[in-house]
Parts: structure tokens; sequence; C-alpha cells
């Protein structure tokens, strides 16, 4: 049987983590891993979470499984964060799941189950995984533009056009915030011209969220996922609390799938604990639990967001800094628009050669379409980027 397996494509962040390790230089900078870090380059426990689960170890009686949905009290805390009050609750049907891609991969099962038929329109570029997730499943996948490589914002008179190719029906996969890998994200006029266009196309939205407040702001960086959610007759949202909580390793996601039928809730509701069921029964709780502990805690959550506030502003200072070296070093302001983009991600726009020589000449390690991790950078290491950026000729 096994001698029947081939070979799978090397995970292109992973093999370049290894790169970086193996690389003996004191200056090397390493831009590639999706994971925040702080000027010392660790990426923290935040202080809620800690006080979270200092709790949770003085008063939790058991570790038996929790319902297939994972604790209710944390999805309703979840719902609460990123809809606010936008979408009434019986609208609602959500399940806790490992981590964002494990609620990315259920939204994609919970399509190929309801419809076969669907494609699913990817941003152009878009997270490597939602492609390799949607390709192992055999969804087919169809691209639309989003990334203007020479304005480094995003193309909205060409991702209107692409997705007016799409049929009723059709999934149109978004980004909620910080789009990754751009950094580019569509503002609030843009936001209800999709809606629209979903609107009278029978599309229906999935959104990804996983940076909320590492862009403009927690409530902010939601309203562009409530006007959706609020304003279509479906959608499915994937969350992640991986990146705003700091407990990546802790693997903590929510799928909600939303109808403005009255009476969808309870059988979407089943169908995924349903799919829960089949891919890994009862999803991780511990994660949700601290998650659900901070926001259902006013001194918790109120800590919580300032952390995350001091986080936000310090990946803005570090892009206006880069912004504002680039411009020094070249006299052009070219690269103002690394200042404009938000979340832990900017999509240089060069080329796998040039970000090859950059890694060669300067120890710069990021991935190869020349997206860089702003959060992998410090007061220290911009100069250093910036140099190997000019000296590339990007």
């Amino acid at each position: 049987m096994f001698e029947n397996l081939k070979p799978q494509p090397a995970d292109k962040i992973l093999a370049l983590m290894q790169m970086y390790r193996d690389d003996p230089r004191q200056e090397k900078v390493d831009l590639g891993v999706g994971v925040y870090k702080n000027a010392e380059g660790v990426t923290p426990v935040m202080r809620a979470v800690k006080a979270a689960e200092h709790r949770l170890w003085e008063q939790q009686t058991t570790k038996a499984y929790t319902g297939l949905a994972g604790d209710p009290a944390y999805a309703d805390a979840m719902i609460e964060l990123i809809l606010g009050n936008a979408v009434e609750q019986d609208k609602i049907a959500a399940v806790a799941t490992p981590g964002g891609t494990g609620a990315v991969r259920q939204a994609f099962e919970l399509v190929r189950m309801a419809n076969p038929a669907a494609r699913v329109f990817v941003s152009d570029p878009t997270w490597p995984n939602h492609v390799s997730i949607l390709k192992y499943l055999g969804i087919e996948t169809v691209p639309y533009r989003y990334f203007d490589a020479e304005t480094r914002a995003v193309d909205f008179d060409g991702m209107i056009e692409d997705l007016k190719g799409a049929k009723a029906g059709d999934i149109v996969l978004l980004h909620g915030c910080c789009h990754n890998p751009t950094g580019a994200n569509l503002n609030q006029s843009q936001w209800q011209a999709v809606v629209e266009l979903l609107n009278q196309g029978g599309l229906i939205p999935m959104i990804d969220i996983a940076y909320q407040g590492f862009g403009d702001g927690l409530e902010e960086d939601a309203a562009g996922v409530r006007m959706v959610a609020s304003s279509v007759p479906e959608c499915l949202i994937a969350a992640s609390c991986s990146k705003n909580f700091g407990i990546y390793r802790e693997r903590t996601g929510l799928l909600m799938a939303i109808s403005q039928q009255g009476d969808a809730q309870a059988l979407n509701q089943k169908t995924l604990a349903f799919l829960n069921r089949q891919n890994y029964s009862f999803p991780p709780d511990h994660g949700a639990r601290v998650v659900t502990t901070i926001l259902t805690d006013d001194a918790l959550r109120a800590d919580w967001k300032a952390e995350l506030e001091d986080v936000r502003l310090a990946m803005l200072g570090l892009r206006q800094q880069l912004a504002d070296e680039l411009q020094r070093l070249t006299g052009s302001d070219r690269f103002g628009f690394i200042a404009q983009h938000r979340g832990m991600f900017s999509l240089l726009g060069t080329t796998p050669e040039l970000v090859e020589q950059m890694r060669v000449d300067h120890g710069i390690y990021m991935v190869g379409d020349s997206r860089l991790n702003i959060a992998g950078l410090n007061a220290q290491s911009v100069p250093i980027l910036a140099k190997a950026i000019v000296d590339a000729g990007v």
C-alpha cells in the first residue's frame, strides 16, 4: 500500500524556516512565518491569557468532552466579538474548530456537501492553504483579480469584473481584514459594492477573518464582515483566535453558518456538528475556554484589548519606519504603500529572483512571492531590510 504514495510538495514556509535556522549570520531577518513577534523576537503569552489560564487551573474540575460543537459560551462570546449585534442570534449556527484552518476546512466541506457543483472564487493572491485545501477536496477554484502589482493596492475594478463571471450558488472567499498575503484591504464603499454584487448574482460569501484587531482596531476590522453578514441571505464565516489572543498552539477557531431563513438554523447547526464528528469529533477546548474567560470578564477583556492595541500600534509603527527609511534611501515615495497596508503582512510585488537575492546577500528570509511579515521586524532590523530592498533594485 505505502509504495503507492507519492511525495507531496514541500511547504514553502516550513522550508524557509529551516533555511533560516541553518543560516549562521547574526543579522539574518526572518520575515516568513506568519507569527507575531515582539521587539525581542518573542511571541509572548498575553497577560489576560496567563490570568485566564491560572483561573482555569484553579477552578476547572474536569477535562471531560464538550459537545460536538464545543462550549456554547465560546460560540456566543466569539459571535459577539465578530458580529456585535449585526445578525440575530437565531440566524447563526456555530461550532468550535481546531484553529482558523479547521474552520476553513469545515466550511469547504459544508460547501461540497450542500452544493457539489459550486465553485469557489478566491483572491489572487490568497493564503496558499485556501487553494491547497480546495484542491485536495476536489472543489473547483476560480481566481479573481485583487492586488495591483503597480500600485500595491486593491485592483477593485478587476475584482468586480471577475466576480461578475460567477454563477448563482458559487462561493466568493473574502478576507475579513488584514488581507494575507498582501496587506491591502477593501474600504467601506468597496465592501458595499461587493455586497450589492453578491446579492445581484446570487453568490454566497465566505469570510476568513484571522486578524481582527491587527489592522485598524477590533470594531473597525469587523465592519466589513458585519456589513456582509447582515445584508446577504446566506454567509459562512471562519474565524481564528491564534493571532489576536496569541494562542497559536491551542488551535482555537470558530465556524459560523448564517442564514436569514428563520427555520434554517437548526439544520445548519446539526450539519456543522455532524461534520465535526466526521473530521475530529469533539473540538479542542482549552484555548476556547481561555478566550471565553477573557471575553466574559470585564477586567480581563479590558486588559486583553489594551495589549492587543499595543501590538497593533507597534506594527503600524514598524510599517511607518520602514516606509520612511525606504523614502530616505531612494528619495522616492514609491514604498509608501507599506505604511498604508494593514495587518501582519505586506506584498512587495517583486520577483522570486530578487527575493532570493535579498536572502543570499543580506540574510532576508521572506516567501518567494515577496510577502513579508511586518511583525518579524524590529527597530534594528528595519534598516537592514530597507538596504536589502534598495540593493536588490526592488
